[in-house]
């Protein structure tokens, strides 16, 4: 009885676990500043790739990455996205921002367009600017 417990379970966590690698797709890139200087450890990156086909309107958030910085820059992103929200007619961008206990150090400042037709030269590099 013990084993067809543990087979059921077994065969339960292989299920959940499995994702089909054709509802993803992915975007890499690397977020750079010019300035010369490090960040503090306690930084904070967070990317987002985005919806901005509505000009009135907020953009909406097709995937997000977000948390400690490791490193120097470039400070590389993966962002992996639905393949099935992509519309059409439609224009993604990227936008990036390294925070400091909620206050903002820096933000891309360029529109940073993608084209998520597998055409796009990868990685995506995203200039961030100091937020005076």
């Amino acid at each position: 009885m013990k084993k067809l417990v543990m087979l059921c379970c077994a065969s339960l966590l292989a299920a959940c676990s499995h994702h089909p690698a054709s509802n993803q797709a992915s975007l890499d890139g690397e977020v750079f500043y010019l300035q010369r200087m490090a960040l503090p450890p306690a930084a904070t990156l967070s990317v987002e790739l985005q919806d901005v086909s509505l000009m009135d309107a907020p953009a909406v958030i097709l995937a997000r990455q977000a948390g400690p910085v490791k490193g120097n820059v470039p400070l590389p992103f993966h962002l992996d996205y639905d393949p099935a929200q992509i519309k059409p007619g439609h224009r993604y961008a990227v936008s990036a921002r390294i925070e400091l206990d909620g206050k903002l150090l820096f933000i891309n400042t360029e529109h940073h367009g993608v084209q998520l037709d597998g055409g796009a030269p990868q990685p995506v590099r995203v200039k961030v600017d100091p937020v005076r």
